[in-house]
């Protein structure tokens, strides 16, 4: 199956844990769909680390279908979520579906790795 794109994001959760907590509450706002933003706040713990893993993960999508976050894709065209078995899973909508359509891709792939200090995610749309 031909692949229309690759994307990659490695990610410093530093980044994230630097914010202040009204910049936080801001920035999920911002980067999370109605779904992603309920399951952030029924999180006790890891709030940091799952904002990281969003993050970088839309930022991978976002590169494999080529556009970046611009010109009419926002963060909220992209959704992750896990399925059943707790692997990483990716909606699109909106503009960014429209890409993903007009390009004649039939699948697109995400997974997530991370450690201590760092994210990292890779998307692959074929």
């Amino acid at each position: 199956m031909k692949i229309f794109g690759i994307g990659i994001d490695l990610l410093n959760i530093k980044r994230i844990k630097k914010m202040s907590k009204k910049i936080i509450k801001k920035f999920s706002k911002r980067i999370l769909t109605k779904n992603e933003l309920i399951n952030y706040k029924l999180l006790n713990k890891n709030k940091i680390k799952f904002l990281a893993k969003i993050f970088s993960s839309k930022e991978s999508a976002s590169k494999a279908l080529g556009t970046g976050i611009k010109k009419g894709i926002y963060w909220n065209n992209f959704e992750i979520y896990n399925n059943k078995l707790g692997k990483p899973k990716i909606k699109l909508f909106n503009k960014a579906l429209k890409i993903f359509k007009k390009i004649k891709a039939k699948k697109i792939h995400i997974t997530i790795t991370h450690e201590k200090k760092y994210i990292q995610t890779l998307t692959i749309i074929q």
